[in-house]
């Protein structure tokens, strides 16, 4: 076997030393996962996907999200997809994915059809979200730039290692699991914008999901096809950045600094509304605003003059202006076309200037604003910047509680701290 393969093999079939950290990070994505696949399940793709999912009335092995339950690659296709709708789920900018849409759906499936304790589907996901991260790196930013969608390609792997580990699956049938997945992932940027986006995610949980399966019944595949020639990294513009992705595996757990999302809008806005939160920006006081931002995010969340809610969740000069007016952008119904035709937001979203520069990586963003008494304020945030443990779990339990009330939030979080099985988890999808 490769180098890759062997060392993301024995990892994700071995026994695994978690911190106290890592542990209380993956329990807050968990939250956040049900949290925003809760919330999602009105969209219409979420409709869409459940419903051919039903239709096909197949054996209830594992729960979805809206309730009913379904075959294990069929719920996880839809619970893939469902929790990806609302795009507000964590990211990990290591290899610019969002790991836990991929992953959890394939762990908690899973875990359901043996009847396993909570414990064991976080410790698995963790392992999964772990190698997502990893063979994101290895790949690098080639295979991203060149239109790969690395939730679906790399969280393809990590939903296959969180399935395989949750059936005990050895070191030998990790690497079958992880050469059969090389076949299977699959996921493009040109479906941004679209149904596709989400369905990506669903496509990335269902491909761990089948792999595993199929390598428990014996199937034989190339274990060298994620690493090996014409495999998965030569045939999809990747890096093979190895030293990368192996560096402290097992040791350190990279996905301690995944980031969650606070506000309901593309997460290159994120940088710009953290630095604004530091501000006290009241709407009156603003004369002018600049917000300077990397170049990357000029094309992607830029929108000038957005009329409708998702527009507004493109636009620098539209969450800055609603921020300062109040509005609480952490919120799905604070974006609306009606928002968007307020004049008092129009007149102070004219006073905002947005500003490439390219001494500013793509977490962060320096915010300047010049008050009607001539007096000036500024603030930098990097999204990369350590996030206390303590104000992350307040901030990921207050999001949850505004998606899904606080009354299951904290039903949720108690049975993911103090246990349960995970038919306790997975019933209340």
């Amino acid at each position: 076997m490769t180098q890759l393969t062997t060392h993301l093999a024995d990892f994700a079939a071995g026994p695994v030393t978690t911190t106290a950290s890592a542990r209380l990070v993956t329990s807050l994505s968990a939250l956040d996962w049900f949290a925003v696949g809760r919330a999602g399940r009105a969209e219409p793709v979420s409709e869409i996907v459940r419903d051919m999912v039903f239709v096909e009335q197949g054996a209830g092995q594992a729960h979805v999200f809206g309730g009913g339950a379904a075959p294990a690659r069929s719920a996880v296709l839809a619970n893939g997809t469902i929790s990806h709708a609302l795009d507000y789920d964590d990211t990990h900018f290591a290899h610019i994915g969002h790991p836990s849409v991929a992953v959890f759906p394939a762990a908690l499936a899973m875990a359901e059809m043996r009847d396993l304790p909570l414990v064991e589907v976080l410790e698995a996901a963790l392992v999964g979200v772990e190698v997502s991260v990893r063979v994101g790196l290895w790949l690098g930013r080639s295979h991203y730039q060149t239109g790969f969608h690395q939730t679906a390609t790399a969280g393809a792997f990590g939903a296959a290692v969180a399935a395989g580990r949750l059936v005990g699956l050895q070191a030998d049938g990790m690497a079958q699991v992880l050469g059969l997945t090389a076949t299977r992932a699959a996921g493009l940027k040109a479906q941004f914008g679209t149904m596709g986006k989400p369905y990506n995610a669903g496509l990335a949980a269902a491909a761990g999901v089948e792999t595993v399966q199929l390598v428990q019944r014996g199937f034989m595949a190339n274990p060298d096809a994620l690493e090996g020639d014409f495999g998965f990294g030569a045939t999809h513009h990747g890096e093979g950045n190895l030293n990368e992705a192996l560096e402290g595996l097992g040791a350190e757990w990279l996905f301690e600094s995944v980031s969650h999302k606070f506000h309901a809008c593309c997460h290159g806005l994120h940088a710009a509304l953290e630095a604004a939160r530091t501000l006290d920006i009241a709407e009156p006081e603003v004369a002018e605003m600049t917000v300077r931002t990397h170049p990357r995010w000029m094309s992607v969340c830029n929108q000038p003059e957005p009329t409708t809610g998702l527009g507004a969740k493109f636009s620098y000069r539209t969450v800055l202006a609603m921020h300062a007016l109040g509005h609480d952008t952490a919120r799905l119904d604070s974006y609306s076309e009606a928002v968007c035709a307020n004049p008092r937001l129009i007149a102070l979203r004219d006073r905002i200037k947005v500003e490439a520069d390219e001494t500013l990586t793509e977490t962060q963003a320096h915010l300047s604003i010049l008050r009607r008494d001539g007096s000036r304020d500024e603030a930098t945030h990097d999204l990369q910047a350590p996030l206390p443990l303590a104000t992350r779990e307040e901030r990921v339990r207050t999001k949850a509680a505004k998606l899904i009330g606080g009354a299951l939030t904290d039903e949720v979080w108690s049975l993911l701290r103090t246990g349960g099985r995970a038919a306790d988890l997975a019933e209340r999808l």
